[in-house]
């Protein structure tokens, strides 16, 4: 018998830019079901980068980060025969979105020394303009892809 389907959690909007992206990083950013906290360091975060990059919306800043942090493919970790192969494969949309955010936002929690709305808002800068440890860890992540790509055939 098939396993059922897992129902999908909606998330709604959030309450400034009326977003469904930055809702999902509100809740990726949450810790200890601290919500408003949350809140307060994606706001404070979009309003540094609103002063900072005269040129650009946040929302703009926002969005090209997203695009240059996601991966296209990552490897997994497949058993056959007794050993252990890291098989290359693509990143499933909803994925993508999971993982830029996820490295964006330990970038940003391993700086020390700012407050958590500098340094979130430091790192989106940097992953709109190709540079930071995010966009170096989604290089990483390609490069040992590339490196495993005579493992591709154990794709299935």
């Amino acid at each position: 018998m098939r396993r059922p389907f897992k129902k999908k959690n909606i998330i709604g909007t959030d309450l400034v830019y009326d977003s469904v992206k930055i809702s999902k990083v509100i809740n990726y950013i949450m810790v200890g079901g601290k919500k408003t906290a949350a809140r307060k360091i994606v706001y404070g975060a979009l309003d540094i980068i609103k002063e900072k990059e005269k040129g650009m919306s946040p929302m703009e800043v926002f969005e090209l980060a997203l695009k240059n942090a996601t991966p296209q493919m990552e490897v997994r970790s497949r058993r056959i025969g007794g050993a252990n192969y890291q098989v290359p494969r693509e990143v499933r949309p909803e994925r993508r979105f999971l993982l830029a955010f996820r490295w964006i936002i330990e970038a940003a929690r391993a700086k020390k020394g700012a407050p958590m709305k500098n340094r979130f808002a430091e790192e989106l800068m940097l992953a709109a303009k190709n540079e930071g440890a995010a966009i170096k860890k989604k290089e990483d992540t390609h490069r040992m892809a590339e490196a495993n790509k005579a493992f591709a055939h154990f794709t299935w």
